[in-house]
């Protein structure tokens, strides 16, 4: 009998075959929605000041509004609660929470060492922001109930900085105040305009509503990008076989930290540190109200288990703890960023030595 020359080998072969097929196919899925997801955050970012750019708001306030609340962080969460991953979104709000620290901020004292003015009222929020997370991880599980309680101390949080921006005699950060003493004409000695060096000055050149119209289709490419990360997800957690926590914490969380180590780092490195000060601050206390809050009302009851409060959230508040100590000095050092980058290290070998390596049970 001739050879068949379609013969691709044995069930198992064919199997193989398939089995990665299907795993290229959803990393590639993945890292397609992390790329989308990311870059459509920035645009999404930068159109929305870019519209908002002519309103007496100080540059603090819009970073704390336009950073903090992280777009595709909700979506992301959400998508993953819908798609029954709830142990990855909670994996996602408290791994995303200590990097906020442990690598934003730690990787932004390293690279850009700078002097920080941050009021004491703003540093103390900071500071007790995870214990909120504490207090309600005790009435575990988490419901709707909680969720609403969530969202509405989120909303306290900006309207007590909007209203304190507005008393001020000198907003936080303002943008007259970053950029350095202005000079004649609001260039530098060396002919440069402060100007451009402001994040989203581009935008800031474009009508509101072209803003506007462009901050649509990024949220669009924000929404397709989540979904398809979400998907890729769910499937690498089928070829690879990993615990949907770790994975949250972990791959998930590197991904979007990516995006808060630029919007972090780039603004200081241009001497603008509102952006980069308020992306931490809003970041982090949005990780712990809001952001859990809309997570647990998509997608139901969500509980946490013990090892939360026997180590991740007391790790949490003590790193974030040190790091308002650190911006309390008034200037962020290298060392400062090399020791809260050290406690972040030494927390993932604790965490996969002694309870391994899952923040959040569920």
């Amino acid at each position: 009998m001739a050879p068949d020359v379609l013969d691709w080998g044995s069930a198992g072969d064919v199997q193989r075959w398939q089995g990665a097929l299907s795993v290229m196919a959803s990393t590639f899925l993945f890292v397609a929605g992390a790329v989308l997801l990311i870059g459509s955050a920035e645009k999404l970012i930068g159109y929305l000041a870019g519209a908002a750019s002519r309103l007496s708001i100080s540059v603090f306030f819009l970073a704390v509004v336009f950073t903090g609340i992280e777009f595709d962080d909700i979506v992301l969460g959400v998508a993953l609660n819908l798609e029954d991953l709830e142990e990855v979104s909670l994996g996602l709000v408290l791994g995303t929470a200590i990097s906020f620290t442990g690598i934003v901020l730690a990787l932004a004292a390293i690279i850009t060492p700078a002097a920080v003015r941050v009021p004491r009222d703003y540093l103390a929020i900071f500071a007790a922001a995870p214990l909120v997370l504490a207090a309600f991880a005790l009435t575990t599980p988490l419901t709707a109930v909680q969720g609403v309680l969530l969202l509405g101390l989120f909303a306290l949080f900006l309207g007590y900085i909007l209203v304190q921006e507005f008393r001020r005699e000198t907003p936080t950060f303002r943008s007259a105040e970053v950029c350095g003493e202005m000079v004649e004409g609001n260039a530098r000695p060396d002919g440069e305009s402060f100007s451009a060096e402001i994040p989203f000055a581009a935008a800031r050149k474009r009508p509101g509503w072209a803003n506007l119209g462009l901050a649509v289709l990024a949220l669009a490419g924000l929404v397709v990008g989540a979904a398809a990360m979400s998907t890729g997800t769910k499937d690498i957690l089928q070829d690879y076989g990993i615990a949907g926590t770790v994975f949250g914490a972990t791959i998930v969380t590197l991904v979007l930290t990516i995006e808060d180590v630029f919007l972090t780092v780039e603004p200081i490195r241009k001497g603008v540190p509102a952006i980069g000060i308020g992306n931490v601050i809003g970041s982090l206390v949005f990780s712990v109200t809001a952001k859990l809050g809309v997570i647990v009302l998509s997608g139901g009851s969500i509980a946490i288990g013990p090892d939360v409060l026997r180590w991740h959230l007391p790790v949490l508040v003590a790193m974030t703890v040190l790091a308002a100590c650190f911006l309390h000095t008034g200037r962020l050092k290298r060392w400062h960023g090399f020791a809260l980058l050290g406690c972040y290290v030494a927390y993932w070998v604790v965490s996969f030595a002694v309870f391994d390596g899952v923040p959040v049970e569920s």
